[in-house]
Order: structure tokens, then sequence, then C-alpha cells
């Protein structure tokens, strides 16, 4: 967690007011200082709480959630896989209130000439925390899929195809809401390509999480039906084994009750010719099983 911290930048036609990790105990000051919704405010420090757009009297309030996590970490939920940052401005102020560092927020230089420009500017950069666990989450995909394809599937583990299928669906559903948030923004006239552009890169953001989804929906069908086929195979060699042994089994138990009048247990040569029948048995079986290219 981030120590608590307060910063103040000075641009040319604004200031921009940025809160780290405030304390509980100091979201009544900030937003009577500023004149905010407290309500707002405590909304900004929740940890599970979704991107959403809202009008206030004198300024527009804002969360939107950015990727902050690793796919190698395993994380499948909304809160381990992201953070947020909360937005409150108008023309003359932004004000963001956020729990982690994000390094996207240091640097950012001072060509920035109204709010709604270093608004967009962040928001660009939040939505491309999304671009580097899709390549991850693609790669693995690929990786998985030689593996299955064309190395020993037994080390490609359901658990591995849980998460990658889970991690997408959550990262997915993350883009579409952050999608859904943006789209209610309104900027002046000077700043709708930018926001075009933001838009145009969710857009395509989403549908790579799409391929990403679907081929991890094929991989896991693809995973089960390699383990059914196993399955299969493994009955079919006990029903063949079953096959065999089934008439000899019969002949060797009626051979095996000691009943006096049994002609055959008093021939000099019965043993020998039980072992031809049971071998003849064998071979019809083997040939019949070979005509109809069961084995």
């Amino acid at each position: 967690m981030e120590n608590n911290s307060k910063k103040t930048r000075n641009f040319e036609n604004f200031i921009w007011i940025d809160f780290t990790n405030p304390e509980v105990e100091q979201l009544t000051g900030i937003a009577e200082e500023y004149g905010l919704d407290f309500f707002q405010i405590r909304d900004s420090i929740e940890t599970g709480h979704l991107p959403k757009f809202e009008r206030q009297p004198g300024y527009y309030f804002l969360i939107l959630r950015a990727f902050t996590s690793s796919i190698e970490e395993g994380d499948t939920t909304i809160v381990s896989l992201s953070n947020k940052i909360a937005f409150f401005y108008n023309d003359r102020k932004m004000i963001t209130v956020h729990r982690s560092h994000f390094s996207f927020m240091e640097d950012l230089g001072s060509g920035f000439t109204k709010p709604e420009s270093l608004l967009l500017h962040l928001i660009l950069k939040m939505a491309d925390t999304y671009q580097t666990p899709m390549q991850e989450l693609d790669q693995k995909i690929a990786d998985l899929e030689k593996t299955l394809f064309l190395k020993e599937y037994t080390k490609v583990s359901l658990e591995d195809l849980y998460f990658l299928k889970t991690q997408t669906r959550i990262t997915k559903k993350l883009l579409q809401l952050f999608q859904q948030t943006v789209g209610h923004i309104e900027v002046a006239e000077d700043n709708r390509t930018a926001l075009q552009d933001i838009k145009d890169r969710l857009v395509s953001l989403i549908l790579s999480y799409d391929e990403i989804l679907e081929s991890s929906h094929n991989l896991l069908n693809t995973y089960h039906s390699i383990n059914a086929k196993r399955s299969n195979d493994v009955m079919k060699l006990l029903t063949i084994f079953s096959a065999f042994f089934l008439p000899l089994t019969f002949l060797v138990g009626i051979y095996g009750m000691n009943f006096d009048n049994m002609p055959e247990l008093k021939w000099k040569s019965g043993y020998f010719v039980i072992w031809i029948l049971m071998l003849v048995i064998s071979l019809l079986i083997f040939y019949w099983f070979r005509r109809r290219k069961i084995i």
C-alpha cells in the first residue's frame, strides 16, 4: 500500500491536485475544502468500486480502473487484477484520488492547456495498461496449444486452463465497463479526436480479448476431448482383452468343475486339445477384430 500523500501541480490554465491513499479521516476535509460530495469521495477509495461517471453541480466525477496485476500471479478478481483512479474535474481544476501508485502519472510534461486534455491523456494511459496482459494471455494460449498438440498433453493442467479463461473473462469485463463509462464523457470540440482515439483503442482491446477468450474456450474443449479420447482408448483396450478372455474363461470354468461324468477329463490328449481349442478361438477373435479394423 502506498504512503499517504498530496501533490499539487500548477499548469498554465488550471491546477491538478493528486491524493494518494488518503486516510478515512481526511475524506470529510477534502470534501469540504474542494466542494465535493462526501459520498463520491468515499467511493473513490473503496477497493471494489466499478467504473462510473456522474455530473454534479460545478464538476464531473469519474472512476476508471487500470490493470495493475500480472497474469503469472494467477489473480482472478476485479480487485486483485486492477486498481482505480477517481477524477473530480471542471474547467479550472482536476482532483485525482487513488490508493496505488501509477507510474504514468509521473513526468507528464506541461503541454496541457485544460483539465480535459490531462484527463484524456491519463485515461489513454489507463487503457494502455490492458495491452501487456493481453499479449501475455495470447502468448500463454500459444504455449498451451503447442504443448497440447505437439508435446505431452498431460503437462497441461486443468488449473492452468481455468486461470487462463477466468483472467481473460474478468479483464474483458473490466474493459467493457471502462468502455461504457468513457462513452458517457463529454468533452469540448478540440478534444473530441483524442476521446475518439481512446474509444477506438478500447474497441481494439476488447476485440483482442474476445479472440483470446474464444481461444481459451476452444483450448478447454480440446483438452476435454483429448482426455475423453484417452479414456475411450483405455476402455477399448479393456474391451478387447475381455473379448479374448471371456470365451477362454468360459472353457476353463467348465473343465474346472469336478463332476465324475466328464469324459474329456479321461482323454489322454484332453489337456492339449483344450489348449489348441483356446488358441483357435483366440485366433478367430483376432481375425474378426482385424477384419472390422478395430485393432
